[in-house]
């Protein structure tokens, strides 16, 4: 079992940060030490964003799969189904996956002419996800440089600046799982929709319908189910910021299991850096060059190894100092 400060409110075993109140900052921080992951509440996303960005998720999943494949095949952005890994994970999930440059998002999708307005195109290049997305990332800057205030670094958007900059390869993602009831091959208790993982990047933030699913592994080996919250954010810790912290913040491993009788949508933001920043431990969180416990590396070159690896494998493995000796 995880203890926090007695400070920190919970919401069913998950850190319950309330972005109004003056002790969020260091609660924040307390629970990316301890926990790698909180919930959020009076964030300030509009929910007539969140409304219209599910609303039109739905119609979209609800399309016929031929119309759907024509998003895809997500190489990397796109429509997928089952297939979530390049070394042949398999989930019960289908998904969409878009960067955040609408440009890019833009020119692939713009030749879908024959659908409906109110299908992919809509989805990939109108206000809808072009709100969301912004909303969400103000929130996550937000975030990070309170966790930059509450460690004293100088430079409050040593994170933030990342998200902002205009060559971040941040990446926005919406999972549709389907029910139990719903999947042919049904003959268990515990579907896994998205294998246990890590997330790469810097800060993912998700939020979903309110439809449990959602399981994070605590240090003693457990999983705990996380109860859905429609209305609120849940925050986890990427293994970028674990390495610029030096280990200080824990990137939380993380999977999610299909309902039994309804289905999970949740929309997820990957907060990532330009693929050629260097990431590596902060000076000022280290007590010199030789406390480091990461070898420096691009964002590229991590998101070219992860791709390499199964979803469960320990991804930074390969770039802690103490295994490359």
């Amino acid at each position: 079992m995880v203890i926090l400060s007695k400070a920190t409110s919970f919401f069913n075993g998950v850190p319950l940060i309330d972005l109004s109140k003056p002790d969020s900052m260091n609660l924040i921080v307390k629970a990316c030490e301890e926990f790698g992951f909180f919930k959020v509440v009076n964030h300030d996303v509009p929910m007539e964003f969140i409304s219209k960005l599910e609303s039109e998720a739905i119609k979209f999943f609800s399309s016929p799969l031929p119309e759907k494949l024509k998003a895809g095949p997500a190489d990397p952005f796109g429509y997928g189904n089952k297939q979530i890994g390049k070394k042949g994970d398999i989930g019960w999930v289908e998904y969409i996956l878009v960067s955040t440059n609408s440009e890019f998002n833009y020119q692939k999708f713009a030749s879908i002419s024959s659908l409906n307005p109110e299908n992919i195109r809509d989805f990939y290049c109108r206000a809808a996800v072009n709100d969301y997305v912004t909303e969400v990332q103000k929130m996550a800057c937000e975030v990070l440089e309170m966790l930059a205030e509450g460690l004293k670094i100088h430079q409050r958007n040593v994170f933030s600046k990342l998200l902002m900059d205009e060559k971040s390869d941040s990446v926005f993602r919406v999972n549709h799982y389907a029910s139990c009831s719903e999947i042919d091959e049904f003959n268990g208790n515990n579907v896994i929709g998205f294998g246990e993982h890590t997330d790469p990047q810097i800060i993912s933030v998700l939020r979903s319908n309110n439809t449990s699913g959602l399981q994070i592994l605590l240090k003693d080996g457990d999983w705990m189910s996380v109860p859905p919250d429609e209305n609120s954010f849940f925050v986890n810790v990427g293994d970028s910021l674990q390495v610029m912290t030096n280990g200080r913040f824990k990137s939380v491993k993380h999977r999610v299991l299909a309902n039994s009788v309804k289905s999970r949508l949740s929309m997820i933001y990957f907060g990532g850096p330009p693929l050629s920043e260097k990431i590596a431990p902060l000076p000022s969180l280290m007590e010199g060059e030789d406390s480091s416990l990461y070898k420096e590396f691009t964002w590229f070159e991590y998101k070219k190894s992860a791709y390499k690896t199964r979803l469960a494998d320990n991804r930074l493995i390969l770039f802690e100092k103490i295994a490359a000796s």
